[in-house]
């Protein structure tokens, strides 16, 4: 029987970082159905930080990530920086100039480019597509699995157990204590936390709570063959969200931006999305995409609104949330993080996330019913 103050049911990115954070404050049992950490959405994240990227409270949460992920070098000495400098492009065509307007007008980080001034960014711009483009200067690739195994060390430093191939069958609660039968065994806790990202309202449901309607939405990535590709070349995508590329592994990174709905699976590309991709991204930039190298997939979750949870369950006692990150869950992992802790430890909120506009209230699931 393993009895720790705190169980977190997934080894994903949003499992791991509120284990390592609670870890030290509390003792932490992390529970993961598959053999390994990382099997699904996180370990098949092309993440991108951009502060321009989601709703108003994502964008919130990002900001409020961005100290926190320039601090990870000095907090942890096996760790390299995380965060690689680049630009991302919203390009326009003819049809999507009102889009771009409305972004340009509502997010202030973002810089308008005459279809010439986007060339100096990325050559391989079509000008008989781009009608206009916007550019953000701050963005950052994300070293996914970097940070994934930073909170893996740093949980273990501090005392984080973890066991693989335990998925979570039924729970009750029983006076002020969760009983848990798995896969790998009971276990005994005070508190759970539910982070199984596609599979998070299965797991709430095991455990007597009503789910939340969270929805999988399948996103498809291939690298396409291609040659001459500065590998220093910017983010690129549209402004209707129908595709983005960027330089990867001696080629560009393409993806249709799609959103398939799905049930919680081992995900895997399609062929058509592909095609699509390589189709959208052949009508944007001069590059001639023939083939690819290389496809996966992956599920991007969402709540019903498309913002985060994170908080208290409004039916079961000793149970919080963590989940609905959808396609922003890399990029804000260490505020959410940093949120989820303050919340299970009752705790004040920290400063630098209020500071960034991060109103816990906006992200409870108490906002559901």
């Amino acid at each position: 029987m393993h009895n720790p103050d705190v169980v977190v049911v997934g080894g994903g990115m949003a499992g791991v970082s509120i284990a390592a954070r609670l870890a030290g404050h509390r003792s932490v049992l992390l529970l993961e159905a598959e053999d390994r950490l990382a099997y699904h959405t996180t370990g098949r994240s092309a993440a991108v930080y951009l502060e321009s990227y989601g709703s108003a409270p994502v964008r919130a949460l990002t900001r409020a990530s961005r100290p926190l992920y320039d601090a990870v070098p000095d907090a942890d000495p096996d760790a390299t920086p995380l965060l690689a400098p680049t630009a991302q492009l919203i390009v326009a065509d003819e049809p999507g100039l009102p889009l771009l307007e409305a972004e340009l007008a509502e997010l202030p980080g973002l810089v308008r480019l005459t279809p010439t001034e986007a060339l100096a960014y990325s050559p391989i711009l079509d000008l008989t597509y781009l009608a206009a483009a916007a550019v953000e200067t701050n963005a950052a690739n994300i070293d996914v699995m970097g940070l994934h195994q930073h909170y893996v060390r740093t949980g273990r430093r501090r005392g984080m157990r973890v066991l693989t191939g335990a998925r979570v069958l039924a729970g009750r609660r029983t006076g002020d204590a969760w009983q848990l039968d798995t896969t790998a065994g009971p276990v005994s806790t005070g508190t759970v936390v539910n982070a199984a990202g596609a599979w998070a309202d299965a797991v709430a449901v095991a455990l007597g709570t009503k789910p939340l309607g969270l929805i999988p939405l399948r996103r498809t990535i291939a690298i396409a063959v291609a040659a001459g590709i500065d590998p220093a070349g910017p983010l690129i995508g549209d402004v209707a969200e129908t595709f983005y590329t960027r330089p990867e592994s001696g080629g560009l990174l393409i993806s249709p931006a799609d959103e398939t709905p799905s049930e919680p699976v081992d995900a895997t590309a399609d062929e058509l999305d592909v095609a699509i991709a390589i189709e959208r991204v052949n009508a944007a930039l001069t590059v001639e995409l023939r083939s690819v190298s290389t496809t996966w997939a992956g599920l991007r979750t969402f709540s019903p609104d498309r913002v985060p949870v994170a908080g208290w369950d409004t039916g079961q006692p000793g149970l919080v949330w963590l989940a609905g990150q959808g396609g922003y869950g890399i990029q804000l992992a260490p505020a959410l993080a940093e949120l989820t802790a303050a919340l299970v430890l009752g705790t004040p909120v920290p400063a630098g996330l209020l500071a960034e506009g991060v109103d816990p209230a906006e992200l409870s699931p108490a906002r559901f019913g």
